[in-house]
């Protein structure tokens, strides 16, 4: 496919990936309140719905599109960093929409390279990687860098099978 056969690609699946905000948003909402996500994700979860939805960001709303994908990316960062660190089945009974949700932002997280500027990405990015990391055990923990979720689909399954 052509550079610009996989940038018209990239904005299809960003269109539609701006129309389950709302859903991102639930939730993101519904995570935050649910006591087996950790704490410490908990101020990640929060500082994104409010990214989301202030009118004051890295890209402004009143830019068409581009004002929208750069809130739609970072909750998909949010989402994949949530599915490194926090029990899947959670996740998956918060989330009301259909299909694999990690396939789903990972899309969504390819797509906005075609779009977003690198600049902008780096910075959303490095917000997602450097969020708050407690170290004190349990419920609190939040591990220093998440895994890939193929990194934890496999481990899960060695645990499951064990």
């Amino acid at each position: 496919m052509t550079d610009k056969g996989e940038k018209r690609e990239a904005r299809g699946i960003l269109k539609r990936g701006l129309l389950l905000i709302p859903n991102f948003l639930k939730l993101l909402a519904r995570l935050f309140r649910d006591g087996r996500v950790p704490t410490a994700e908990k101020a990640l979860l929060l500082g994104t719905i409010v990214y989301v939805i202030s009118p004051i960001d890295a890209l402004p709303d009143m830019i068409p599109f581009l004002g929208q994908v750069d809130d739609v990316y970072l909750v998909s960062l949010v989402i994949l960093r949530l599915l490194a660190r926090s029990p899947q089945d959670v996740i998956r009974e918060h989330w009301e929409g259909s299909g694999d949700l990690a396939s789903l932002v990972e899309k969504i997280v390819r797509a906005a390279q075609y779009v977003l500027p690198k600049r902008i990405r780096y910075i959303l990015l490095g917000r997602v990687e450097i969020a708050p990391r407690i170290k004190t055990g349990g419920v609190l923990s939040s591990p220093a860098a998440p895994s890939s979720i193929e990194v934890e689909r496999d481990k899960l399954g060695r645990e499951m099978a064990n």
